[in-house]
C-alpha cells in the first residue's frame, strides 16, 4: 500500500499527532535510530483502538513504542508505522485503598510517586526504572530483586483481534522478563496494581535509598537504554565484563560504563553500527573470559 495512501486514510480517521519520516534517535534513551516511515502520537485509547483496527485490517506494519527506553534502533530506521503510546494512555488513580490504576503511557517513576504520595509501599524498589509502565508489564522489568510480577494485579490489554481484556497476575505467565503479552504480542492499555499499606517515613526512606544507589551505581547521565544484558544464571553481567577487562572500553561513539560496565552508553554521538559492534565484542570477550553466553537485555528494532 502507498504511503500516501495511508497517510489520507490516517488523517480522515482523526487519531492524533501524524509525523513523516521522524527520526527515532529523537524517542530512545539511547539516543540512536533512523526515520520512522510514519510515527504517530495516539490522542486517547479509543484513537489507538481505532488505528490498530485499521493498521491490522490493511495488514500494515507496525511498531509500539513506550518511552523507547530498552530499544537500539538502527540507523536505517523502521518501516511502516511506529505508534508512540508514551503521553497517551495517561490515567492514573485510586481504584481502592489498595490498588492503583496506571494507563500505559504513565512513566513507573510517576507511577512510583503516586504510590508514594499515597502512603502505599511495594514499588520502591522499581521506582527508577525508566520507562513507561506499558513496557514495563510488557517485559516484566525489574530492579533490586523486584518485579513487576509482584505488584500487578491485572493487566488490560488489546489482543491481536483488536479486544480488550482484562488479564489476572496468575494468568500473565510472568518470567524473568517475560510475560504472556510479550509471548502473543499484545498490547498493554493500563494495569492494576496490588499494594500495601505502608509507613510515610520508611516509604520516603526507602525510595530515597533506592534512588542514590542508581545515582552512584549506575550511568544515569550519559544516553544508554539501561541494562545491555539479562543478567545470567549465577552471574552478573556487570562484574564478568569487567573481569573481561573491558570497563570504560570506547569504540568510536559507544563505550562501556566506566561507572557501571553493564551499561553500554553512547559516549559521543554514536550509531546503531558503533553499538553493536561493542555489543558482540563484549559478548566475545566475555565468552572467551568466563564460558559464559550473556544475552542482550536490549531490544534491536528497524531495517538493517
Amino acid at each position: 500500500m502507498e504511503k500516501e495512501q495511508i497517510l489520507k486514510d490516517l488523517e480522515d480517521l482523526n487519531i492524533g499527532k501524524i509525523l513523516i519520516d521522524e527520526p527515532m534517535k529523537n524517542h530512545t534513551t539511547f539516543e540512536v535510530g533512523g526515520p520512522a516511515d510514519i510515527f504517530i502520537e495516539p490522542k486517547d485509547e479509543e484513537a489507538l483502538i481505532k488505528l490498530m483496527a485499521y493498521l491490522r485490517k490493511k495488514s500494515i506494519d507496525h511498531f509500539i513504542l513506550g518511552q523507547g527506553s530498552n530499544l537500539l534502533v538502527t540507523d536505517k530506521g523502521i518501516r511502516g508505522v511506529v505508534i508512540k503510546i508514551h503521553g497517551c494512555l495517561t490515567d492514573l488513580y485510586l481504584e481502592d485503598e489498595r490498588t492503583i490504576y496506571s494507563g500505559a503511557g504513565i512513566t513507573v517513576p510517576r507511577l512510583a510517586k503516586f504510590a508514594q504520595d499515597n502512603t502505599l509501599t511495594g514499588l520502591e524498589k522499581i521506582s527508577g526504572i525508566p520507562g513507561d509502565v506499558g513496557g514495563g508489564v510488557f517485559m516484566n522489568a525489574g530492579a533490586y530483586g523486584s518485579e513487576f510480577k509482584d505488584v500487578v494485579k491485572e493487566v488490560k490489554v488489546l489482543t491481536t483481534e483488536n479486544k480488550v481484556e482484562l488479564i489476572k497476575n496468575e494468568d500473565m505467565e510472568f518470567s524473568y522478563r517475560q510475560s504472556l503479552v510479550k509471548k502473543k504480542g499484545y498490547i498493554v492499555l493500563g494495569a492494576s496494581f496490588s499494594l500495601g499499606k505502608g509507613i510515610q517515613e520508611e516509604i520516603d526512606a526507602m525510595v530515597s535509598d533506592y534512588t542514590a544507589r542508581r545515582r552512584n551505581k549506575q550511568p544515569l547521565e550519559w544516553p544508554s537504554a539501561g541494562s545491555t544484558f539479562k543478567r545470567p544464571e549465577g552471574y552478573y553481567a556487570g562484574a564478568l565484563i569487567e573481569e573481561a577487562g573491558l570497563k570504560g572500553l570506547v569504540h568510536r561513539g559507544a563505550m562501556v560504563s566506566d561507572k557501571h560496565s553493564g551499561f553500554v552508553i553512547n559516549h559521543d554521538h554514536a550509531t546503531y553500527q558503533d553499538i553493536i559492534e561493542l555489543i558482540k565484542l563484549i559478548q566475545l570477550e566475555v565468552y572467551n573470559k568466563s564460558g559464559v553466553k550473556l544475552e542482550r537485555e536490549v531490544k534491536i528494532v528497524g531495517e538493517k
